[in-house]
C-alpha cells in the first residue's frame, strides 16, 4: 500500500496532537471562571473556543467517515452524535472536553497513518452546516481541518496570553526532524 502521500499529514496530525497537549496543559492552570470568562473571541472564551475545535473535528471526521470507502478506524464515531452547531458547547468543563480532545487526536493520528496517496485523492461529497453541497479532494479537506486548528488554537494562545498564562513555543517546526547530522 502507497502511503507516501500521508507523510506531511501524519506530521501535522502528530503537531496538532503536542499542541493540544500544549494548550489544554496550560488552560488547566486557570479557574474555571477564566476558562469561560466571554474575552471577545469568535466562540467568546478559551473554553468556547476549544469546544469550537472538538465540534468542528467531530463533524468532519464524521464525514470522513460516512464516505463508501471510509477508513475502519473511524467507525470508531459511529456512536457520537453529529453536533448541531459550532458553537455548541458540548463540554461545559476543561477536564472531559481534554479527554475527548486527546481521544479525537489519537484517532487522527490513527486514522492518517492509514491513508495512500490514493485516498488522498479521492473526492468527498458532503453537506455544510447550512445543508450545501460540496465535493472536494480529501486531500484538500485534510488540509483544511489541520489548518483550521491552527488558526483556532492561535486565538486560545492569544486568550491564554492575555490571561497571564505562557503557551511557549507553538512552532510546527519543533516537530521537524534535524537532518544537519549534528
Amino acid at each position: 500500500m502507497d502511503r507516501a502521500g500521508n507523510a506531511r499529514f501524519t506530521l501535522l496530525a502528530s503537531y496538532n496532537q503536542w499542541m493540544n497537549r500544549r494548550l489544554y496543559d496550560a488552560a488547566a492552570t486557570l479557574s474555571h471562571d477564566a476558562l469561560v470568562a466571554d474575552r471577545g473571541a469568535f466562540f467568546g472564551s478559551i473554553l468556547g473556543t476549544l469546544n469550537h475545535l472538538v465540534v468542528t473535528d467531530t463533524i468532519w471526521l464524521k464525514r470522513f467517515a460516512a464516505a463508501p470507502d471510509a477508513a475502519a478506524v473511524l467507525a470508531a464515531l459511529e456512536d457520537t452524535p453529529m453536533p448541531s452547531a459550532l458553537d455548541a458547547m458540548l463540554y461545559p468543563e476543561l477536564p472531559p472536553l481534554r479527554e475527548r480532545r486527546e481521544w479525537l487526536d489519537a484517532l487522527i493520528l490513527r486514522w492518517v497513518d492509514t491513508l495512500t496517496s490514493a485516498e488522498l485523492s479521492a473526492r468527498l461529497a458532503y453537506l455544510n452546516t447550512k445543508g450545501t453541497a460540496f465535493v472536494r479532494s480529501v486531500e484538500g479537506l485534510l488540509t483544511h481541518l489541520f489548518n483550521h486548528q491552527t488558526h483556532h488554537r492561535g486565538q486560545v494562545t492569544t486568550l491564554l496570553s492575555q490571561a497571564g498564562v505562557d503557551v511557549g513555543v507553538t512552532d510546527l517546526l519543533m516537530l521537524v526532524p534535524d537532518e544537519s547530522g549534528r
